[in-house]
């Protein structure tokens, strides 16, 4: 069993706190590694020294420092089997969706070479006669990432590292307890790249260590995602502190499947948004709103379907489905299922019980399928963050909306349909933030923002495209006036001196 380090300033630091979190191999039930709860002053040790790299890294000029992120993402293709096993064996993802997440780091490394062009300011020569105007944008300072353990490799180091960095600003990421190998592994290759010391730093702790993350004068800026009662509270008070915040949180999401949907292709769109990543995302389809007419064919199709899904260790290539990351995300799967039967819910899938041959202490649930989930049941209504998809049922499109709109999230919106009109409709009436039109996952490239509503998202910048570069720069305007030989003569000036056009 492997005891982790926390990476600072370019070094591998063991930290003097004694105490370890439990890292487990989801597939075997195994701790395969332990993540040190750093200390409160060995934070504060490493604030300093992100401090310190933002006076010279914020000097570098763009065309230098994207020269790093093209050498990272070249370390990220060569590593990519290697950083695909580190997610499958400490989260638990199935191969191809453990891929999908280190791909994901790649893609935004990719954009965050655009850098040079995306900071580019704004100017007007005669914004009043005589008087020029540029707008810059510069780098702000130290930031804090605080990062959930589903998706180890994208969310700190795609999300949150690479525009960060490219804007010349330092970041201390802090890693999830449960899934910290990837990240750290990760901070290595930016290392090998020629990242500078200092510029990333990778620590674990619990959250009563890392309240100093949002206080600190020193930290400018924190991004989050993670619980929306956790994403208040830090949105809260880093405001309070005078930083910038983003908190991207919680979600429901719901599609809409209308009588022309096409059942067996509406049906595999849903299990794999439902199903994938065991539903751990919070961009998973967990309810489907189905229109009567059709809602009985289209719970048999996805029965049938979620029972083809083959169940195993998430490094085996042929497994659909890895297992749930722990033992507590497992006991609460399992709760809600409980729960949603207590609510008068009809389980027409149990996904209860699962027992993988080699792997019987793992932490697998199966597919489970809840069918006429009412208004009022929490089961369809609050984040479960497993393999649970609901089944509520509408007359007809109008009160689909409504039903979807009444809820209190607001990441992703489905629908399933081969209507014009109705596409037309929902995409322009419905409160979610993303919305799939046919598309079950409906997240954007990172050229785009990550763009949840309502209590799914707290700040005004989001995620990614061109909020991501707004949230890492601050504008400076430059103003500038050359004297004439009339103008030098001049002994008054004029009480607004240029600032009205």
């Amino acid at each position: 069993m492997e005891k982790l380090k926390y990476f600072a300033g370019g070094e591998w630091l063991e930290s003097k706190s004694g105490a370890y979190m439990d890292v487990y191999n989801p597939s075997t039930g195994e701790v395969i590694a332990q993540a040190p709860n750093c200390l409160e002053s060995e934070i504060e040790e490493v604030i300093q020294i992100a401090h310190k790299a933002f006076l010279s890294w914020s000097d570098v000029p763009p065309m230098r420092r994207v020269q790093v992120l093209y050498k990272f993402r070249d370390l990220v293709n060569e590593h990519m089997d290697e950083l695909t096993m580190l997610v499958a064996r400490e989260n638990g993802k199935a191969w191809t969706e453990a891929q999908g997440d280190v791909l994901k780091v790649k893609e935004v490394a990719e954009h965050a070479c655009g850098i040079p062009s995306l900071m580019m300011g704004e100017s007007l020569m005669d914004a009043s006669k005589g008087y020029d105007t540029v707008l810059y944008r510069e780098s702000v300072g130290v930031f804090a990432g605080i990062c959930p353990f589903n998706f180890p490799a994208m969310i700190p180091m795609g999300w949150m590292a690479p525009l960060c960095i490219a804007t010349g600003n330092t970041m201390i990421l802090k890693a999830s307890s449960s899934t910290p190998m990837t990240s750290l592994r990760i901070a290595q290759l930016w290392a090998d790249a020629g990242l500078p010391a200092g510029v990333l730093n990778v620590l674990t702790c619990k959250s009563s260590q890392s309240e100093i993350l949002l206080k600190h004068p020193l930290v400018k800026g924190v991004t989050f995602v993670g619980s929306t009662k956790v994403g208040k509270h830090i949105y809260e008070v880093g405001a309070a502190h005078g930083k910038r915040v983003q908190a991207l949180t919680e979600a429901k999401n719901h599609g809409l499947v209308l009588d022309d949907a096409p059942i067996a292709r509406t049906a595999a769109g849903i299990i794999n948004a439902s199903f994938g990543c065991a539903g751990q995302r919070c961009m998973a389809l967990p309810v489907i709103v189905a229109q009567e007419s059709i809602a009985d064919e289209l719970v048999a199709q996805l029965v049938k379907m979620a029972k083809q899904i083959k169940i195993g260790p998430a490094y085996d290539q042929s497994v659909g489905m890895g297992p749930l990351v722990n033992q507590a995300r497992f006991d609460a799967v399992n709760k809600w299922i409980e729960k949603g039967l207590e609510e008068g819910a009809k389980l027409v899938m149990d996904g209860r019980g699962v027992k993988v041959e080699g792997y019987e202490n793992g932490f697998y649930i199966g597919p489970t399928i809840f069918d006429h989930v009412e208004p009022g049941m929490t089961v369809g209504d609050i984040e479960i963050f497993g393999p649970v998809l609901c089944i509520k049922r509408v007359k007809d499109f109008d009160e689909g909306l409504a039903l979807m709109n009444d809820s209190a999230f607001g990441n992703g919106a489905v629908i399933f349909t081969q209507n014009g009109y109705y596409s037309r409709q929902f995409a322009r009436y419905s409160g979610a933030g993303m919305i799939g039109i046919n598309v079950g996952i409906p997240v954007p490239v990172g050229i785009f923002p990550f763009t949840g509503h309502k209590n799914s998202f707290f700040s005004d910048l989001h995620c990614l495209g061109k909020d991501g570069i707004r949230f890492y720069t601050e504008t400076k305007t430059v103003t500038s006036r050359w004297f004439d030989e009339h103008e030098i003569k001049k002994e008054k000036v004029d009480t607004w001196d240029g600032t009205i056009g």
